[in-house]
C-alpha cells in the first residue's frame, strides 16, 4: 500500500480530495506495474544485471556515520552486492550534506556508501554544487564521475545502455550535454536503455516537478528509452509510463522513479501528480532493479522490514 504524507494539504481542499481519490484508486494495484498487453508479472524470464539506486544519502550533522540513515541503506546494498559480484550501484546525487565538502565525503559518505565506491556509478546533485565547481564530488569519485568534470557519461551494463546526466548545468553547458546525449542515443544499439540524474522532471514531493531536464526527457522518450531514475525530493515515487510531454502513454512512454530515500531526512509530499502510481515517505530504502534482456524488474527495499512494498516488471519497447 502506498504511504503518502498529506500534511501539506488542507483536508477540505480540492487538491487533497482529488489526490486522495487517486490514491484510493491506485490502492493495492500500486505494487504491480507493466504495459497493457505486455506483462503485469513482478518477474521476467532469464538472467539479468542487478542495480541498487538511491540519492540524498549521507547526512552526519547530528549523528555519527554508523548511526546515520546512510549506514542503514548501505547495509541493504552491501548484502546484495555480497551475493552478486556483477551487481552495481547508481547514486542519484546529493551524496553528502550540507554542501558537498571533501570532509563530508571523507567523514560521512566514505564510512557508509563509500564501502562500495568501486562498484558505484554517480551523478551530481545540487548540494555537491554548493561547493564551487563541485570539487569535493569530482575529487572523491575521480574517473567514476565521467570525463572532464562535466558530470555526464554513458556505459553498458549487460545488455543495457546506461546514461548518467548532470541536472545542475547552466544553459550553455546543458546545450552541450543535450548535443552529446543526442549523439550518444543515435550510436546506441541496445534494445533497453536507462538514464539517471538528480532533479526529477515530475515529482509530487516538496520541491515539485523540475523543468531543467525536460528537453533531455523528450530526447530520451523519442529514442525509446525505458526508464529514468532521479532523487532530490526525499521520498520514493513511481510514475506511470509518460510521453515527452508528461502525458500517460502505456505503449511508448518512459517510466520515472524518484528515489530520494538514501539516508537524508525524509520530507512531505506537497504537489500530487496525476500520473503518480506509488508514493512513500515513511522509511529510507533503495530501489533494486534487475535489468534483463527484454525488460526490467523493480522492487523498493525498505530499511525497516515490511514497512512498504512496491515491485513489478515492464518489458522494453
Amino acid at each position: 500500500m502506498t504511504g503518502i504524507d498529506w500534511r501539506g494539504f488542507p483536508r477540505t481542499s480540492s487538491v487533497f480530495l482529488t489526490a486522495a481519490a487517486a490514491l484510493l484508486t491506485l490502492g493495492l494495484a500500486a505494487c504491480v506495474g507493466g504495459r497493457p498487453g505486455h506483462t503485469d508479472s513482478a518477474s521476467l524470464p532469464g538472467p539479468g544485471i542487478t542495480i541498487y539506486a538511491a540519492g540524498d544519502i549521507a547526512d552526519c550533522k547530528k549523528v555519527p556515520p554508523e548511526h546515520s540513515g546512510a549506514a542503514k541503506t548501505a547495509k541493504l546494498i552491501e548484502a546484495g552486492l555480497a551475493k552478486d559480484r556483477d551487481a552495481a550501484v547508481l547514486s542519484l546525487g546529493d551524496h553528502t550534506y550540507p554542501v558537498g565538502l571533501a570532509a563530508e565525503f571523507e567523514d560521512c559518505y566514505e564510512p557508509t556508501w563509500g564501502r562500495f565506491k568501486s562498484r558505484t556509478y554517480p551523478t551530481p546533485g545540487n548540494h555537491e554544487y554548493y561547493t564551487p565547481q563541485a570539487v569535493g564530488y569530482y575529487d572523491y569519485f575521480g574517473d567514476r564521475a565521467g570525463p572532464d568534470r562535466r558530470g555526464y557519461y554513458s556505459f553498458n551494463l549487460g545488455s543495457w545502455h546506461i546514461v548518467s546526466l548532470n541536472s545542475n548545468l547552466k544553459p550553455q553547458a546543458n546545450a552541450a550535454q543535450l548535443a552529446w546525449l543526442k549523439a550518444d542515443l543515435e550510436q546506441n544499439r541496445t534494445q533497453c536503455t536507462l538514464a539517471f540524474w538528480h532533479h526529477p522532471v515530475f515529482s509530487s514531493g516538496g520541491h515539485g516537478s523540475n523543468p531543467n531536464m525536460a528537453e533531455a526527457w523528450k530526447l530520451l522518450q523519442a529514442a525509446g528509452v525505458e526508464v529514468v531514475l532521479a532523487a532530490h525530493d526525499h521520498d520514493y515515487e513511481r510514475f506511470a509510463l509518460q510521453d515527452g510531454g508528461g502525458r500517460r502513454d502505456d505503449e511508448h512512454g518512459m517510466r520515472q522513479f524518484v528515489v530520494g530515500t538514501g539516508g537524508a531526512q525524509l520530507t512531505p509530499f506537497r504537489f500530487p501528480k496525476s500520473n503518480s502510481e506509488a508514493a512513500h515517505n515513511f522509511t529510507h530504502g533503495v530501489l533494486k532493479m534487475v535489468l534483463k534482456e527484454k525488460g526490467y524488474e523493480w522492487e523498493f527495499l525498505p530499511v525497516n522490514e515490511n514497512a512498504f512494498a512496491d515491485r513489478g516488471a515492464t518489458l522494453c519497447h
